[in-house]
């Protein structure tokens, strides 16, 4: 089974959102919405709940008000669909005995993708060529970071929320996420990251704030 590519007219609504933990508001109320190509950037101090926001539209985490809404709006669709959600957590949910080419490969199996760019080449773009055969462990944090950036990048999936991407990484390979995400929007698909705000970002970036008044 294949996974078609990005949908051409996809939303992501949040309506006055709010997380709570034994009784303890996390996050919220927080609202916004993206359309097909945006990017959005949660910032906040540790502990302001922008992970905590993420797992929430990932379907992890159930809020404890408000609502959220995914769509896709496809003409050929007789009523408005749900598409798939990619999370990339601090976590990046790789094997590390397993080679980069091993994680890839169990991920496209998976999740049944049928992705246009190969393995190796993936593992390529994202600076990684030599090491397709290492196991993970043997890699650097960094490096292990690339791998899950190569996976996402083969991933269909219209929505990526993605907590910190350039965490651990060097000035090339934060250029190289920068990139990815680019494409991602380029092919219509909605990027939510969270990040400290020390990260430059492009024209038209949707900023959100979590904190006192959130």
């Amino acid at each position: 089974m294949s996974v078609a590519s990005s949908p051409a007219d996809f939303s992501l609504t949040v309506r006055e959102l709010c997380f709570a933990r034994a009784g303890e508001r996390i996050f919220g109320p927080v609202s916004f919405a993206l359309r097909s190509g945006d990017l959005c950037a949660i910032a906040g101090s540790n502990g302001a709940g922008k992970t905590t926001l993420l797992q929430v539209l990932a379907g992890l985490l159930a809020p404890s008000e408000g609502s959220f809404d995914v769509r896709t709006h496809a003409q050929d669709l007789p009523t408005p669909a749900y598409p798939r959600t990619a999370l990339l957590g601090h976590l990046n949910g790789l094997k590390l005995d397993l080679s980069a080419r091993a994680n890839l490969g169990f991920r496209e199996s998976l999740l049944g993708i049928d992705p246009a760019l190969g393995v190796d080449q993936a593992l390529a773009r994202m600076g990684l060529a030599g090491y397709e055969a290492l196991p993970l462990r043997e890699l650097s944090a960094g490096q292990r970071r690339r791998v899950a950036l190569a996976a996402l990048m083969r991933d269909h999936a219209p929505l990526w929320l993605l907590d910190e991407p350039y965490a651990n990484l060097d000035a090339e390979g934060r250029n190289l996420v920068a990139s990815v995400i680019e494409e991602q929007r380029q092919r219509q698909g909605i990027v939510v990251i969270t990040t400290h705000g020390v990260e430059s970002l492009p024209d038209g970036t949707v900023h959100v704030r979590l904190g006192s008044g959130s």
